[in-house]
């Protein structure tokens, strides 16, 4: 085995362990329940026994189908334990969702003032639908990308453990999110990209790349956060927070560590394909130099640049959808809307972020070519060569007369 294929898999071992090392330290715990219960705290699974009764309801106006349920709870204390409750009774229930025996649901368990045990209906479970999508992407995930696939979805179960183990309990644990946020960030971009793409040239380029991208983006989003006096205050999710965390939170810090997050997710395919496309270009044609390759690989790059800013936009703005026609339907000044800390966090987001996909284009395309022409030979077993069997080192003598 090559020096290079043992690099690889070497960094990506000594990375993981370096994230498994970080997790269990002190104070990396996962912090303390709040003393109020939060949103899915009390609620258990249970399957439907059988319909005992159905009848017509008005709720808010309208006719609707009310049901009398059996039901065995499948979770929690009272696990094994059946019991009846009404569905569609006290409130509105989306049309065609009657339950039917085998349905599993969620519910709430509580007791009446006598002591009898009560269950009250709060969702279906959808874990079934969501695993056979879940099955469905894995598979052709795998099936179009190979091995690189499987490198992906082991980069993804990383991400989701730093997210999980490391970036959220030393939030709630009081610590500062940007911080937190950052170096979760180093994590993740770590990781994520030398289990996906190997150890080598490419690779160094855009890890390099995105940690210096990202540094700007934070700057911006800390400079137009303190510009528009953001809070961080502009959700319910962030007062529910305030209320029910043990430690204090700093929202605003909260809000820049979501940036940054969010914008390593945006910047990991712009920034890799521009790194490839900057080393597939050099290696058609190595007598190429720095300003051609420069100029050919900004073309590709403006192109990237313009579609995924558009996409970047029109998912903020399907996300507030709802928000909007509310807004619309009441007759709402826009100029109002537009102002509420609400819509100037979703502004913000999405213009920080837009500006660091703008600036990943020209400062990856500079940085990729500059590790591309000037590495040394001698350094290039060692750093990977460039990936895919393309390493300049590997090219003869001949080929080298024949490229000048």
């Amino acid at each position: 085995m090559t020096k290079r294929n043992l690099l690889g898999p070497a960094a990506a071992l000594a990375l993981a362990i370096l994230l498994l090392a970080g997790m269990t330290l002190p104070g990396l715990n996962r912090p303390p329940a709040a003393a109020n219960s939060t949103f899915g705290a009390q609620t258990e699974r249970a399957r439907v026994l059988q319909i005992l009764s159905e009848e017509p309801v008005e709720i808010e106006g309208e006719q609707q189908t009310s049901q009398r349920v059996r039901a065995e709870i499948l979770s929690g204390e009272y696990a094994g334990v059946p019991i009846e409750l009404d569905y569609g009774r006290y409130r509105a229930a989306p049309a065609n969702t009657l339950l039917k025996a085998g349905d599993e649901i969620y519910l709430t368990l509580g007791r009446s003032p006598d002591g009898v045990l009560q269950a009250f209906y709060v969702d279906i479970v959808r874990q079934p639908a969501l695993l056979l999508l879940l099955s469905v992407f894995i598979a052709a995930t795998l099936l179009l990308a190979g091995w690189k696939g499987l490198r992906s979805l082991l980069a993804l179960l990383v991400s989701l453990a730093v997210i999980v183990g490391y970036v959220l309990p030393r939030i709630l644990a009081g610590e500062d999110p940007v911080q937190v946020s950052v170096l979760g960030s180093i994590f993740l971009l770590g990781i994520s990209l030398y289990f996906t793409y190997g150890w080598g040239l490419k690779t160094h380029a855009s890890v390099l790349s995105m940690a210096l991208v990202l540094l700007l983006t934070g700057g911006l989003a800390t400079l137009f956060l303190w510009l528009a006096r953001l809070n961080g205050f502009g959700s319910e999710e962030a007062l529910f927070l305030q209320q029910f965390s043990p430690a204090k939170i700093n929202l605003r810090g909260l809000l820049l560590g979501g940036i940054i997050i969010g914008a390593l997710g945006v910047l990991d395919d712009l920034v890799t394909t521009q790194t490839s496309v900057v080393f597939e270009l050099h290696h058609t044609d190595s007598r190429l130099g720095f300003g051609a390759i420069f100029r050919k690989a900004m073309r590709v790059g403006q192109d990237h640049v313009a579609a995924t800013v558009n996409t970047l936009v029109l998912a903020y703005a399907g996300a507030s959808l709802p928000l909007l026609l509310l807004f619309t339907l009441g007759g709402g000044n826009y100029g109002f809307l537009l102002n509420s800390e609400m819509m100037s966090e979703e502004i913000v987001r999405t213009l920080v972020g837009s500006l660091g996909l703008i600036a990943a284009v020209p400062l990856t395309t500079v940085i990729a070519l500059l590790i591309a022409l000037h590495t040394p030979p001698a350094w290039r077993p060692w750093l990977g060569g460039e990936g895919g069997g393309h390493s300049h080192a590997e090219i003869s003598p001949a080929e080298r007369e024949c490229a000048r």
